[in-house]
């Protein structure tokens, strides 16, 4: 019959054996390195911190547009064809409370980087994250300069999309002004 001390020491072989095996880990997939998370991190700040290299013009992005967006979003922006719930991009009064009905580009988003930063993630819907950084300035350019936000001519880069000032910019609060 094992003594209270056999079984003490054979439950503390136990637990030094398992928590060796246990350090090591289960194996389970691969260490991820900074490389990895990077081609994930695609965050783009009000800033401008996060943009890629690249660039588009209002021309451009009408091209992209009319093969990639109208078909939901409607030939001009306005709302979404037949069947389509698709938001609209251009227009919209001016905000005057919360309770406004329609929320659009020009009128609610604070910056335009976030344009840049939805359209790259987000568009198009069936397809997310298949324009190449020149289509999404050029389609940010687009639908600023329809918005009239920005000139026809005007070309929209790392550089000059965090000057655009969007007329709803001081509409919010900001929750980490430190970091503005």
């Amino acid at each position: 019959m094992p003594t209270h001390s056999m079984v003490i020491a054979t439950v503390c072989l136990a637990l030094f054996t398992a928590s060796a095996a246990f350090a090591e880990g289960p194996n389970v997939g691969k260490p991820i390195d900074a490389a990895d998370i990077a081609a994930w991190d695609i965050s783009i700040q009000p800033d401008g911190t996060g943009l890629p290299a690249g660039g588009g013009t209002p021309a451009d992005g009408a091209r992209i547009y009319a093969e990639k967006c109208a078909q939901c979003h409607g030939p001009d922006g306005k709302g979404g064809v037949a069947g389509v719930a698709a938001a609209p991009l251009v227009g919209g009064a001016p905000i005057t409370d919360i309770s406004a009905a329609t929320k659009t580009i020009a009128n609610f988003w604070p910056y335009a980087t976030t344009l840049f930063d939805y359209t790259r993630r987000a568009m198009p819907w069936q397809q997310p994250m298949t324009l190449t950084n020149d289509e999404v300035y050029a389609l940010t350019a687009y639908i600023l300069a329809q918005n009239n936000l920005i000139g026809e001519n005007d070309t929209m880069n790392a550089q000059t999309l965090p000057k655009v000032r969007m007329p709803n910019r001081d509409g919010f609060i900001a929750r980490f002004p430190e970091a503005m």
